[in-house]
């Protein structure tokens, strides 16, 4: 039996959790540039399309290169993700590659390095619409070990390419001399020089640098800053100087860097674009002159990148108070990662600020948690590793205190990936852990908000296991009441559980459109401000993808109101500092009445006991059961009596 009536009532438009077009991937919001963040990344620049501006090659160790056209100009370049050219390359072939005309038939060929020694793509199509074909064995005869980096460049002024070549494991660069023509090539094994040795995986780069007529050399390795070697003899008579001061302080601190020198503006002068070992790429424009360069760091074009190095773990929390979600991340590393959120709430802009945590360092493979655990209003951290351990670090308000004990006797057998969230509702926070082997302990704090007593129930998960590396993120993804779990795994896929009458329901194909990195580890928090969790998910290679949440959240009438028991809206809404929430019972009955923040966390409970027939009301003024204020943002009102629950959205503004 329903009634009619004309109020207003949260209407949520959505088809369950498993809704069609849920999500919308947007990785703007940790990537300003829109050039991804790729491992041991290889930046290398050609003319692909013709239209006489540089576009890039970025080689990489997780897959083919990828190819970024260049959508403005000769001065003023834009890059995006454009066709995907080397398709044909396979993945032993390439970690890195450039472009040139080898058999000089007016079009670029792709000649790649990779574990499989040396490969010649030849450019089958078009200058303006290049198809890579290979060819078989074409540099067989060099025998060459895995990784090779090649570069090309008349040095003998014959009009022919030849060829330099830096090797992995020895670090030494050896040259090749061109002994065919311009359009049949021929290098031949074991007529090499061996010119140079900078330790470990040579990445050379040919480039007339000083614009004196003849080639130089730049060399990047597996370590800091770079050698170059400028030609003070002629084109064909060579007389290496080495002049490290040219690019003094560049790459200090990053390693493997692997450069090129490109004209990115036009002026006649070659900027520095290099990669590096955890991804991001770094821009340096030569402001100086020909003779003494003096580089000026851009990061517009390339930079803005989050990456944390390596196996990024996200957790969302408002660490400095002030309204709006900062990023934790562990990584491979072991440290904590800290991005505080310099924008605001439904607009973030991350700043690097790692030094607030330290003194926070595990075994590799770390994982953060972060609430408060005693209760004294501070934000403490729990952090997993690869040893399955757990670990306390308590937040003085001024450091972080080690508490060696909180969690003796708790190991979970490998790459313990440890989350907080108050599953019973009982005001203070109980412990889950993702585990290497795809499974999840969950222990409840028996205990107190102040003094947790750490119970393990293996009852909760029942076998649910996702087979390898699980991270877990607990939230209402669609504001149906329901507990929603992502789980993400080892091998790229994140799954979807609703908790429903107490069982974990499995929804495959919820997120089965789109394709996420080695590792998975999954995130949940409203990054936009409009009233709904958001999907963030990190990765091996250390880089975040952010999917928006396209539930439709918005207030409508509505003709049907269940008899019994009636939740008005809340008034005002937005509030600050107070609001009002009334709701109507036809008979005496068993009512409680919380607020909850959108990870499911109990925020405060208002109403628990008996409440006798008509209309009832009670205020909030946006403090928690602790007395703290809340953090400007969405809430969730729950009324339950009975067997009936409803649920209003509060907007809380500061």
């Amino acid at each position: 039996m329903f009634k009619l009536t004309n109020l207003i009532i949260l209407f949520i438009m959505t088809a369950g959790v498993c809704q069609a077009q849920m999500w919308q991937q947007n990785d703007d919001i940790f990537n300003p540039s829109g050039i991804p963040s790729l491992p041991f990344s290889q930046p290398r620049f050609a003319d692909l399309d013709n239209d006489q501006d540089m576009d890039m090659i970025l080689g990489n160790i997780s897959g083919p290169p990828l190819y970024l056209e260049n959508t403005g100009s000769l001065t003023s370049p834009q890059f995006q993700v454009g066709d995907d050219l080397f398709a044909p390359v396979q993945e032993l072939d390439c970690e890195v590659g450039v472009c040139v005309d080898l058999d000089a038939d007016g079009d670029l060929d792709f000649i790649s390095g990779g574990y499989l020694g040396l490969q010649w793509y030849e450019n089958t199509g078009t200058a303006e619409l290049a198809v890579f074909e290979k060819v078989d064995g074409f540099f067989d005869g060099l025998a060459l070990s895995a990784n090779p980096v090649p570069h090309f460049a008349d040095m003998d002024n014959d009009g022919d390419l030849d060829l330099v070549i830096g090797l992995s494991e020895s670090g030494a660069i050896h040259y090749y001399q061109n002994y065919g023509t311009t359009s049949a090539p021929v290098f031949t094994g074991g007529t090499q020089e061996n010119w140079f040795d900078v330790g470990l995986y040579a990445y050379p780069w040919f480039s007339d640098f000083d614009a004196d007529g003849d080639i130089d050399l730049l060399v990047g390795r597996d370590g800091y800053g770079f050698y170059y070697y400028q030609n003070t003899g002629s084109p064909s008579q060579w007389n290496w100087n080495r002049l490290d001061s040219q690019f003094s302080g560049l790459g200090a601190s990053t390693y493997w860097n692997s450069p090129c020198l490109v004209d990115l503006t036009g002026d006649g002068k070659q900027d520095l674009v290099h990669g590096t070992a955890s991804g991001p790429l770094k821009y340096y424009r030569n402001t100086g002159s020909l003779t003494q360069a003096t580089w000026s760091e851009v990061t517009s074009l390339f930079g803005g990148v989050i990456d944390v190095g390596g196996a990024s773990n996200p957790v969302f929390i408002d660490f400095d108070d002030d309204g709006d979600l900062d990023l934790l991340s562990g990584s491979q590393m072991g440290d904590i990662k800290y991005y505080e959120n310099t924008g605001n709430a439904s607009g973030p802009a991350w700043t690097p600020n790692h030094s607030r945590f330290s003194s926070i360092d595990h075994s590799i493979y770390s994982a953060v948690a972060a609430g408060d655990l005693d209760a004294d209003g501070e934000i403490d951290l729990v952090v997993g590793d690869l040893s399955g351990n757990l670990y306390y670090h308590r937040n003085t308000g001024a450091s972080f205190v080690f508490e060696s004990t909180e969690f003796t006797g708790i190991n979970v057998g490998g790459w313990s990936s440890p989350r907080l969230y108050d599953l019973d509702l009982d005001g203070d926070l109980d412990l889950w852990v993702g585990r290497e082997d795809g499974q999840i302990s969950f222990f409840e704090n028996t205990g107190t908000p102040l003094d947790a007593v750490w119970t393990e129930d293996a009852s909760l998960f029942n076998g649910l296991d996702v087979g390898s590396n699980a991270v877990l993120t607990l939230g209402d993804i669609n504001l149906d009441g329901n507990l929603d779990m992502l789980v993400g795994e080892g091998f790229r896929d994140v799954t979807l559980f609703s908790y429903e009458n107490t069982v974990w329901i499995e929804y495959p194909d919820s997120l089965s459109e789109f394709t996420f990195g080695q590792n998975a580890t999954p995130a949940l928090a409203d990054l936009n401000g409009d009233g709904d969790l958001d999907l963030t998910v990190g990765n091996y290679e250390g880089t975040f993808n952010y999917f928006e949440n396209l539930n439709m959240v918005s207030v409508q009438e509505s003709k049907t109101i269940p008899e019994g028991m009636i939740l008005h809206p809340a008034y005002p809404n937005p509030f600050n500092p107070s609001t009002t929430l009334s709701f109507e019972l036809a008979a005496t009955a068993y009512v409680s009445l919380k607020i909850f923040d959108l990870t499911g966390s109990l925020v405060e409970t208002l109403i628990e006991g008996s409440i006798g027939p008509g209309v009832s009301s009670i205020s909030w003024n946006a403090l928690s059961f602790e007395g703290q204020s809340s953090p400007s943002g969405i809430y969730l009102a729950v009324l339950e009596a009975e067997h009936s629950r409803q649920v209003t959205k509060l907007m809380f503004l500061k």
